[in-house]
């Protein structure tokens, strides 16, 4: 959707982590959009919106956001602004702001389609942070794969 319409956007999450070498299975579709241009994809998606468009924080899941979830075909995504994001810092039990350059995506054909992922170093850094299950083992597998 975002391609079609010209959105800068950036994958990130599972699906990048698999861009870059994971190998884990998908749980979700995760991806950043520019704040000016989030309420036309909120728009675009209203007939699948399973989680409304609001501002979310979540200590558990160590995000603070305004995002939308959509149910597509039964594939959860989660689509966020990027205004005021910041990720929650387990180890030092913080908030961190989380820029998002539109400019530093990384182009990556990814299970066959062809997607601007948010750069590896980023992700690698804000997954280290969080400190999930998950998030470690996507970091362990992005090193090893490079």
């Amino acid at each position: 959707m975002a391609d079609q319409r010209h959105i800068p956007c950036a994958f990130c999450g599972g699906l990048a982590a698999i861009g870059y070498g994971s190998t884990r299975a998908l749980n979700d579709i995760d991806v950043f959009v520019p704040n000016d241009r989030f309420a036309e994809i909120v728009q675009a998606g209203k007939s699948h919106i399973s989680k409304p468009a609001q501002r979310y924080r979540d200590y558990s899941e160590g995000w603070n956001l305004e995002y939308v979830q959509f149910i597509h075909s039964g594939i959860k995504i989660e689509v966020g602004s990027d205004r005021e994001l910041s990720i929650y810092d387990a180890v030092e039990s913080c908030w961190i702001p989380l820029p998002i350059d539109f400019n530093e995506c990384q182009r990556s054909r990814v299970l066959g389609i062809d997607l601007s992922l948010i750069h590896r170093d980023v992700l690698i850094a804000y997954k280290t942070l969080l400190a999930r299950q998950v998030d470690q083992e996507d970091v362990r597998a992005m090193r090893k794969a490079s």
